[in-house]
């Protein structure tokens, strides 16, 4: 079967396992270039514009990684680069008000989901590297779990795959998924490229 993308080219920016295996479900073809940036020395007040900022940051990093100085306004065979972030945090309620925690974990030591809630927020940045149009927006999901028990949090530890994602949150890892609850808005948001938001930003890009 031939892929979606037969008309132009993708290449993603991100080591990520489950963005790579999301967009491959999408039916795309694609190659891999991974970004060399400090995240943390990226920051916004709001997770929807921190998320944006560092894709932005991966995107623009990359281009001058493969040494893209200018645009020719053709896209008769166009490369899109597609680039994303993802951040979780917990919203907890003190005296009446909300307290906005930026648990924005990137190396967490452990896990605090156990009978409660996040929230997650992801970006996609797609760059048509042909054009130099740029087309990004954000999403948005909350996951909710039964209660973790401690052996089950002990043993995602230990493995340490939990401790290279965005909030430890691993939802399709089979340690993981027994102990979720509700997921409002889609797994793939969770797990880091939302498959509905980047075939429109794609198209929007050609």
């Amino acid at each position: 079967m031939a892929a979606k993308n037969s008309s132009f080219k993708i290449i993603l920016g991100s080591s990520s396992m489950a963005r790579r295996q999301i967009l491959a479900e999408m039916g795309h073809k694609f190659e891999i270039v991974t970004a060399d940036i400090d995240e943390k020395s990226i920051r916004r007040e709001k997770p929807e514009e921190l998320v944006m900022a560092l894709a932005e940051a991966k995107a623009d990093a990359i281009i001058s990684k493969l040494k893209i100085t200018s645009h020719v306004e053709d896209d008769a065979y166009s490369t899109l680069l597609i680039t994303a972030d993802t951040v979780c945090f917990h919203f907890i309620i003190s005296f009446c008000f909300l307290v906005l925690l930026f648990i924005i974990i990137f190396s967490p030591k452990r896990n605090d989901y156990s009978g409660g809630h996040v929230t997650v927020v992801g970006s996609v940045l797609v760059t048509n590297l042909v054009t130099g149009t740029r087309k990004g927006e954000w999403d948005r999901a909350e996951v909710y779990f039964h209660d973790i028990p401690d052996e089950v949090i002990d043993s995602l530890v230990e493995e340490g795959v939990m401790l290279n994602v965005a909030g430890g949150l691993m939802l399709e890892h089979p340690l993981t998924l027994p102990f979720v609850d509700t997921v409002v808005g889609t797994v793939d948001c969770v797990m880091g490229l939302p498959k509905t938001l980047t075939e429109k930003l794609i198209q929007e890009a050609l």
